[in-house]
């Protein structure tokens, strides 16, 4: 009976260590010690016990998965992850975990693909496909993140609205910040919220604002935030900087929708060139065509 070759063995191996580990970073739920403490920090309560940690084998998983991932990789998933709001079910570590499953499942099936014809043009599809499984968890946090940066740009115009409302009713701007967190049900409330909440733990008004800013990655709001801080240092009224900072919002908001409105003729011709005018050729053209063929064919 002939034996596998080495490199069929070697795919089969990989698969075989990459489908659970695939499986935990899709399936596995936070652990018990994890679960207990984001559930204390909901409640302000500190009930985690002294000796609650997470178990050895998750431990060495970690680590070995820290140790198989390129240096900087964790710190950029980290700061996509960010951009992305932070899914609950998707922390760093199942990411990276992810990333190394998808790369060995795919080394696998492309070894054993090359095993029965290794042609050149097959193996840079092997190492293309490869390549892609290992950037797509990073593909899909950026495009997560895009679609948050691009909702929180179009609720900030709503937002500074409310919150110039409520400063010129007598509200302070914290509590005018928290009443736009409180009322918002977008990605920009969650950061409003999130941003107070830095500041009821101890960080500097300044900082917290800063690191909204840097979290969501919006050029608006970081400009606005850039006005508070200034605002905040030169003494200049709130109400004043949050009433032009709207005004400046909803016009830019005004523009981006009459320059989206512009671009639509200019996308509009190649399906129009590549799709439409050639069917309309065809039913308008074709039966004379067919007329002028059959006569000067039965001539």
């Amino acid at each position: 009976m002939d034996t596998l070759p080495t490199p069929v063995l070697a795919a089969a191996a990989a698969m075989a260590l990459a489908v659970p580990a695939l499986g935990w970073a899709l399936l596995a739920r936070p652990g018990a010690g994890a679960a207990q403490a984001r559930q204390n920090l909901l409640l302000g309560l500190d009930r985690a016990p002294a000796g609650a940690a997470a178990p050895a084998a998750r431990r060495s998983a970690t680590r070995l998965v820290r140790v198989l991932t390129p240096r900087g990789t964790a710190a950029r998933i980290d700061r996509l992850l960010g951009a992305a709001g932070r899914p609950a079910r998707w922390p760093v570590e199942r990411v990276l975990t992810a990333k190394l499953a998808l790369v060995a499942v795919a080394t696998g099936v492309g070894t054993l693909v090359l095993s029965s014809r290794p042609t050149p043009l097959l193996v840079a599809v092997v190492v293309l496909v490869t390549a892609t499984a290992y950037v797509l968890p990073e593909l899909l946090l950026s495009s997560r993140g895009q679609e948050r940066r691009q909702a929180i740009g179009l609720e900030l115009a709503d937002t500074l609205d409310q919150m110039t409302i409520a400063v010129e009713a007598g509200l302070g701007f914290e509590s005018a910040l928290a009443r736009a967190g409180r009322t918002g049900k977008g990605p920009l409330a969650e950061e409003l919220v999130r941003t107070l909440q830095d500041i009821a733990v101890g960080q500097p008004r300044r900082e917290a604002y800063l690191a909204l800013a840097e979290r969501t990655g919006v050029p608006d709001l970081r400009r606005f935030i850039r006005a508070v801080v200034q605002a905040d240092v030169y003494g200049v009224s709130i109400a004043d900087v949050l009433r032009t900072q709207a005004a400046e919002m909803r016009l830019k908001r005004r523009q981006r929708a009459e320059e989206k409105a512009m671009q639509i003729p200019v996308k509009v011709i190649f399906p129009l060139i590549l799709c439409i005018l050639p069917t309309l050729f065809i039913v308008l053209l074709g039966p004379a065509a067919m007329d002028i063929a059959a006569t000067f064919g039965g001539g």
